[in-house]
């Protein structure tokens, strides 16, 4: 009778048996990915790897997908390294990978124009966010390795064109693991405590892989967040980096940098014995332009017989005089009459112009105004007030 198999013994089995065969292990496999999964919680990548016919699925752990210098997605053609196994849970065959490149195209190829991309769409390589480098720099700041070549030539172009040109350098790796960090902190220090004008970042020739520092998202990001200027210079000519697209400036090489950030100091001071040489010029032609100036008011006039000026405000002063007194007689005579007039016109009001017409006012003892026969009783005394002098009189008798 035929043995009968549980289901895991059945998977167990099967999983036993690919272990045992050692061409499924480490081996390499070509296919075209799909349904690529990134679980960001694990940091673990889940797909499917597939040909004209068949679909395998795999996964690639953290600490293998850390090490893939790109992004996968679907529809991309790799090569995978790893080890066939038995998912035993699911009872599938899986692919545990090890390591995957691209197929037909360079690992750090794609990887550089995948953040290529990435860092165009963010806006970091837009020329309008690219600062100018200074004419006259006080002080170079230099981010590269404090061993390599890139620093002497360097160092020999800035004592050659500005022997007085001040500088400094943050030493950082510009090859290894480490060396995109140590890059990125580099500028950051120089930012915070360099006091520099301008920054130079580079390293000299090499592969691209020696050169793939200049080609991370941490070093680009450095050098779009600094606030000095920052020239690149990674490896020769025909050498381009990311660095190169958000840097300000690209230098061909470190010492074209070098030449780009230092002025010659012999063209300074020529520069400025040449301009010396115009400022006192042009001051000479203004002071002779002044003088004439000067000579020409000095002939005018005021300037000519200071005491014409004192003469002609003596006449108007004398014309003004003249004006007031005039104006101040006329006042007085228009005055005068105004009065003349009103002291008529009083007259006419006046008692005592009434009483030299022949009139006259009566008086009761008291001093008070008779106006009527009734205010007053027969055999009273009053007084009667003419034009001229008084009477005492008597009332003899009243009638109407």
């Amino acid at each position: 009778m035929p043995k009968i198999w549980t289901v895991s013994e059945l998977v167990g089995r099967i999983s036993q048996v690919l272990q045992e065969h050692w061409d499924l292990h480490n081996c390499w496999i070509s296919g075209e990915l799909s349904n690529f999964k990134y679980h960001r919680a694990s940091g673990h990548w889940y797909f499917t790897l597939k040909d004209e016919s068949s679909n395998l699925k795999g996964v690639m752990f953290k600490s293998r997908a850390e090490r893939v210098r790109f992004l996968p997605s679907d529809g991309l053609k790799v090569l995978i390294r790893g080890n066939i196994r038995m998912y035993e849970r699911d009872g599938t065959i899986q692919l545990y990978a090890e390591e995957m490149e691209p197929s037909g195209l360079g690992q750090l190829y794609l990887a550089f124009e995948q953040l290529k991309k990435k860092l165009a769409e963010e806006g970091l390589f837009d020329p309008i966010r690219k600062k100018s480098i200074p004419r006259l720099p006080r002080r170079i700041g230099i981010v590269t390795s404090p061993t390599g070549a890139a620093i002497r030539d360097i160092i020999n172009i800035i004592e050659r064109r500005h022997p007085r040109m001040s500088w400094i350098l943050a030493p950082a790796a510009v090859q290894g693991e480490g060396a995109p960090f140590e890059v990125a902190q580099a500028i950051e220090r120089l930012n915070r405590h360099g006091s520099v004008d301008v920054i130079i970042v580079g390293r000299g020739g090499g592969s691209l892989e020696e050169l793939w520092a200049f080609n991370t998202d941490i070093v680009a990001r450095a050098i779009a967040a600094s606030v000095i200027p920052i020239i690149s210079a990674v490896g020769h000519e025909t050498d381009v980096t990311i660095a190169d697209y958000v840097a300000d400036l690209r230098a061909p090489t470190p010492s074209a940098a070098a030449e780009l950030a230092v002025p010659i100091l012999d063209e300074l001071q020529l520069l400025v014995a040449q301009m010396s040489l115009r400022m006192r010029g042009a001051m000479a032609i203004l002071i002779e332009r002044k003088r004439q100036q000067i000579a020409g008011l000095a002939n005018k006039g005021p300037l000519r017989d200071p005491f014409w000026r004192i003469d002609q405000n003596r006449q108007r002063l004398d014309s003004l005089q003249m004006r007031l007194q005039e104006g101040m007689t006329r006042f007085v005579i228009d005055k005068n009459g105004i009065l003349n007039l009103l002291a008529a016109k009083l007259d006419l009001l006046s008692p005592l112009a009434i009483l030299g017409r022949g009139y006259s006012l009566a008086y009761k003892e008291d001093g008070t105004l008779l106006r009527s026969i009734h205010d007053i009783e027969v055999d009273s005394h009053i007084q009667v007030r003419l034009s001229e002098g008084r009477l005492s009189c008597s009332v003899l008798e009243k009638g109407i």
